[in-house]
């Protein structure tokens, strides 16, 4: 069976072999490769064309994702955006496992009160609807006022960053490419200092990188983390959707491995 992850850009994914190390581990017949697409109206086709039994996909394709879908299942349809695709006998059927994984991921930090969120595509919204199902106070500030409506629905205190106004925060969030492929921060450095310098604890949605966000974090004294683990936890949910096999504690230590490999 075949498996994919869809980006723009694609080569720094390590899912496949996070998800190769999983099927190995429990002798699925499976082989999960990685798919530039640069124009995210093309995703539904090509993924019923080559075959696909299940595909994540990333920034910037989640939101048309959800658009192409057949059927939306789950968080999925209140957050707007989606990162698993499964066929079901030709029918494409959409999953966000991004929320659930994103709040395992920062268990670590304990219990967290209030969050602020940098940027507002399709991670954005789905950390936003998980928080609103903790009762976590969100703000969410973007560059242009656009993107925003979708949180100011939902209830969050939004800002772009000509009008910030700070406060004070347990944890705050790059859900931005910012840093991914260039040097460059989530936000304007001085709007960021401010908000590092009334935060607590800080985690970059990228993976595998002390992004510029992460080291102005380091600097500042928070405590700080990667999103390693957020890929980690959301792969682990979709995993199990794509094999229906559900993940014991030496599943997960062996894609934590693949994906540290």
């Amino acid at each position: 069976m075949n498996f994919t992850i869809y980006g723009n850009p694609i080569e720094h994914s390590k899912s496949p072999q996070m998800h190769n190390a999983g099927f190995k581990k429990i002798n699925f017949d499976g082989n999960y490769t990685k798919t530039h697409l640069e124009d995210g109206n093309e995703l539904k086709q090509n993924f019923l064309a080559n075959e696909i039994a299940g595909a994540n996909i990333t920034v910037p394709h989640k939101e048309d994702a959800f658009k192409l879908a057949d059927e939306v299942r789950g968080l999925a349809k209140e957050i707007g955006a989606v990162n698993t695709y499964i066929n079901e006998n030709g029918q494409v059927i959409a999953y966000n496992t991004d929320a659930p994984g994103f709040m395992m991921a920062i268990e670590e930090f304990g219990d967290i009160k209030s969050a602020l969120i940098l940027g507002a595509g399709g991670t954005a919204k789905a950390i936003a609807v998980a928080f609103k199902g903790a009762s976590i106070d969100t703000t969410v500030i973007n560059r242009s006022e656009g993107r925003l409506e979708f949180f100011k629905k939902l209830g969050c205190k939004t800002y772009n960053w000509d009008n910030f106004d700070c406060d004070k925060y347990d944890l705050v969030i790059n859900s931005t490419s910012a840093g991914l492929k260039d040097d460059n921060y989530p936000a304007p450095k001085e709007i960021l200092e401010n908000i590092l310098e009334n935060s607590t604890y800080a985690i970059d949605c990228i993976y595998g990188k002390m992004t510029p966000f992460l080291t102005f974090a380091k600097e500042k004294g928070l405590k700080f983390k990667d999103g390693e683990d957020m890929l980690l936890f959301q792969g682990v949910i979709a995993f199990e959707l794509f094999t229906g096999c559900k993940a014991d504690k030496s599943l997960i230590e062996a894609m934590r491995q693949g994906l540290s490999g």
